[in-house]
């Protein structure tokens, strides 16, 4: 399965972060971990939401459009 994830820092909860990952509690555990250049300043983050797909493309896509300026503003208004 290919996972799209949501997580947000403990210390500071205005700062989000949304990925893509094959191994889901292990990208989780690098994030906390301080193995990743954008979170580790924001530990420690803990896990919001995260969607199962099938294809890696559409995967992709989605992660895509939850960076996007209307993909933030989606998952601040559904799921933050």
């Amino acid at each position: 399965m290919y996972y799209v994830y949501l997580i947000q820092s403990i210390k500071n909860p205005e700062k989000t972060y949304a990925g893509y990952t094959t191994k889901l509690k292990e990208r989780l555990q690098k994030h906390n971990e301080g193995g990743s250049v954008f979170t580790s300043t924001y530990r420690p983050w803990k896990l919001i939401i995260y969607l199962a797909f099938r294809d890696k493309g559409k995967a992709l896509e989605f992660e895509i459009y939850l960076k996007s300026h209307s993909g933030r503003t989606f998952a601040k208004k559904r799921f933050w």
